[in-house]
C-alpha cells in the first residue's frame, strides 16, 4: 500500500501522537491524542516518520495556502503531480487538506513536532521544505506572504537565517539561484572548500539515505530535484574557479 492509502482509516495516527496526528484523526473521523516527541526504535519507526513526514507536507502545505489567502489550480496539480498522488486517493488527501485549514491552531505546533521528530535528520527538514517551496512556486512566483511563512517553518524546524537563505537559493530556478548559496559557501571560498560542501551535501541528499530516515518513495522526484540542483550549483562554481 502507498503512504497515501495509509493516511486515512489506518492506525498510524495513534502511533504519530501529538497534533499532527490529532488532525490526522479528525480527517478520518476518530480522536487521536498520544503526544510523542520520539518514535519508537523498530520497523514501526520508520513508517511513522514516513507518514508524519506526508501529513506534515500536506498540513503545512494548507497553512501556508491559508496565510497566502488563496489555493490556485496550479498550486494543486504541482501537488499532485511531485507527490504522485493516484486518484484514487485524492479525496482522502483533499480531507485532510480540508480539515488542516478548517484548524484554528496556528502552523507552529505542527511545524514544531515534525521538527522534533527529525531533529537529527535536517536533509529530511530540507526536503519537507523544498515540497513546500515547490507549491508555492507553482504559480509562477513566490509571494512575500508565503517566503515570511516559509522562513517562521524553517525557524520552527530548526534553520538559522543563514541556512534558510541556503534553501531558498535552491528552489529560485536556474537562472536566479546562487550557486555558492546553494552550497552554502562564500565566494572567497577555496576548491577544496566548494568540493567538502559539495561532497557533504551529496552525501546528506542521496535519496536512498534520506529514505532510509524517513523519506517516503512517493517524494522522490523532489529528492532527485534537490540532487539536480546541488551538481548544477557545484558545475558552475567549478567553471568559474577553473578561469580564476
Amino acid at each position: 500500500m502507498s503512504i497515501w492509502g495509509k493516511l486515512i482509516g489506518g492506525v498510524v495516527g495513534f502511533y504519530l501522537g501529538g497534533p499532527l496526528g490529532a488532525v490526522l484523526g479528525a480527517a478520518a473521523g476518530h480522536v487521536v491524542d498520544r503526544p510523542r516527541t520520539q518514535p519508537p526504535e523498530d520497523e514501526e519507526s520508520l513508517e511513522t516518520l514516513q507518514t508524519a513526514f506526508t501529513v506534515a507536507v500536506i498540513v503545512l502545505g494548507a497553512k501556508m495556502a491559508k496565510a497566502d489567502g488563496r489555493v490556485t489550480p496550479d498550486e494543486v496539480q504541482a501537488f499532485k503531480q511531485v507527490f504522485r498522488i493516484p486518484s484514487e486517493e485524492m479525496g482522502d488527501v483533499g480531507r485532510l487538506f480540508n480539515e488542516a485549514k478548517r484548524d484554528a491552531k496556528g502552523f507552529e505546533p505542527y511545524a514544531a513536532q515534525i521538527g522534533r521528530m527529525f531533529a537529527g535528520d535536517r536533509a529530511v527538514l530540507e526536503e519537507l521544505l523544498g515540497g513546500l517551496f515547490h507549491i508555492a512556486k507553482a504559480d509562477g512566483r513566490v509571494d512575500q506572504s508565503e517566503l515570511d511563512y516559509l522562513a517562521k517553518v524553517s525557524h520552527q524546524f530548526g534553520f538559522n537565517k543563514r541556512a534558510f537563505e541556503r534553501i531558498r537559493a535552491s528552489h529560485m530556478g536556474p537562472d536566479e539561484a546562487d550557486p555558492y548559496e546553494v552550497l552554502g559557501v562564500t565566494r572567497g571560498a577555496s576548491e577544496a572548500e566548494v568540493k567538502k560542501a559539495y561532497r557533504a551535501l551529496i552525501r546528506e541528499n542521496h535519496p536512498d539515505t534520506l529514505m532510509a530516515k524517513g523519506l517516503p518513495r512517493e517524494f522522490i522526484d523532489l529528492a532527485n530535484q534537490k540532487m539536480a540542483t546541488i551538481n548544477g550549483a557545484y558545475d558552475q562554481i567549478e567553471k568559474e574557479l577553473s578561469r580564476r
